[in-house]
């Protein structure tokens, strides 16, 4: 999200596109957050627990920093709260035990910054929905791609499987 953000950003140019670059993920993680606990504080999802579900976690992919200008752990230490899977690269593991300063709690109380954070974006004309349909829209082609290249490797396999038990036959 930051990368695809903070390219319209540094397009945008001017000390208010500067003061948000590296924040609109955070922001979104945020958000995203923010409807989990909704979600899972509802009286319905209540009795589902209290009956013996055990509630989905929270995963945060990737958390890698890709942007030099951030520090390598900003992804980790910023999106911290109880119940949430994080897959950081080895990189990143390295870097937050090596020196990320782990607060606690860095979710919960941020929602209205994170609010605040997105109509910041749109007030310079970002727009955050168009943003992520593009991820997605990119997402879906990139996992699509990965799906036939799988298909044809193990396609391949196969074949190469039935001509050499064909020859030993």
């Amino acid at each position: 999200m930051d990368a695809e953000i903070d390219k319209q950003l540094d397009a945008i140019g001017g000390d208010a596109a500067a003061a948000l670059k590296g924040k609109a993920g955070i922001a979104n993680a945020r958000l995203a957050h923010e409807i989990y606990q909704q979600a899972f504080s509802s009286e319905r999802a209540q009795r589902l627990i209290n009956a013996g579900a055990n509630p989905q976690r929270p995963l945060w992919a990737s958390t890698g920093v890709k942007d030099p200008a951030l520090p390598d752990t900003a992804y980790v230490v910023e999106l911290v709260a109880d119940g949430l899977v994080n897959t950081m690269p080895h990189k990143t593991l390295d870097a937050v035990d090596d020196h990320g300063e782990i607060r606690g709690d860095t979710i919960t109380g941020t929602y209205a910054d994170a609010k605040a954070t997105l109509e910041a974006l749109d007030g310079l004309g970002i727009s955050y929905t168009r943003v992520t349909e593009k991820l997605e829209r990119e997402g879906v082609q990139k996992f699509n791609a990965s799906w036939d290249e799988l298909v044809e490797t193990v396609a391949n396999a196969l074949a190469q499987h039935r001509t050499a038990s064909a020859a030993d036959a």
